[in-house]
């Protein structure tokens, strides 16, 4: 059965990159693009795919919003955010909203068409890679929890791997990397690599080093 599915995004860049990963997979065909929210709306009104991807930040509104719409207008429309904000407040935003999953514009392609499949297949329930992270931050805030990815990186940092090592070994950017790192600082309340690993032990997020004796 193909999935069908309209993309809604500002920018016509990103709407060409997703339609083309998106088509490369034979089950899946884009039937329809938006800019706007109230163009979103024509096409909810007009045109019922399998998939919605959808904005967050678009130049009328906030996608959340037509996120509820769609799912007060069908419970079995599978529904997408993807965003460049990634976060705590957009994805348990996203949650609430009635969102199907929840995927971060910087993550691999394979993911964005994962959770078009997930939203195909099970409309109802909601999918996100930090899902577990950004609940439990919630519920205990003062509670230090990481990303899967900023824990990689910590653990990397903990091995003694330098910047360009840490990127080579998760083949990312030396500034993505340095952009996990300056987010463990703050969340470690850390100046240095020294201080973000001992209070990571201290919290019990490291383990400390093995004795030999």
């Amino acid at each position: 059965m193909t999935i069908t599915v309209v993309l809604v995004d500002d920018h016509e860049v990103i709407r060409e990159g997703m339609r083309r990963a998106l088509e490369r997979e034979v089950d899946i065909d884009v039937i329809g693009e938006a800019a706007t929210l109230g163009a979103a709306d024509a096409l909810l009104a007009h045109v019922l795919p399998t998939v919605f991807v959808v904005d967050i930040r678009l130049p009328d509104g906030n996608g959340l919003d037509f996120i509820r719409r769609a799912r007060a207008h069908s419970s079995e429309l599978g529904l997408v955010v993807l965003t460049m904000y990634p976060g705590d407040e957009p994805l348990l935003g996203a949650l609430e909203a009635g969102a199907s999953a929840f995927v971060p514009k910087d993550a691999p392609t394979a993911e964005m068409v994962a959770a078009v499949r997930h939203a195909a297949a099970a409309p109802g329930t909601f999918s996100a890679a930090d899902l577990a992270q950004a609940v439990q931050r919630r519920l205990d805030p003062q509670r230090t929890t990481l990303s899967p990815r900023e824990d990689e990186v910590l653990r990397l940092l903990a091995d003694g791997l330098s910047v360009s090592a840490i990127s080579r070994r998760l083949y990312i950017s030396d500034s993505t990397t340095k952009t996990h790192i300056s987010k463990l600082y703050t969340k470690l309340g850390a100046g240095n690599r020294a201080q973000a690993l001992m209070t990571a032990m201290a919290q019990g997020l490291l383990s400390p080093p093995e004795t030999i004796g």
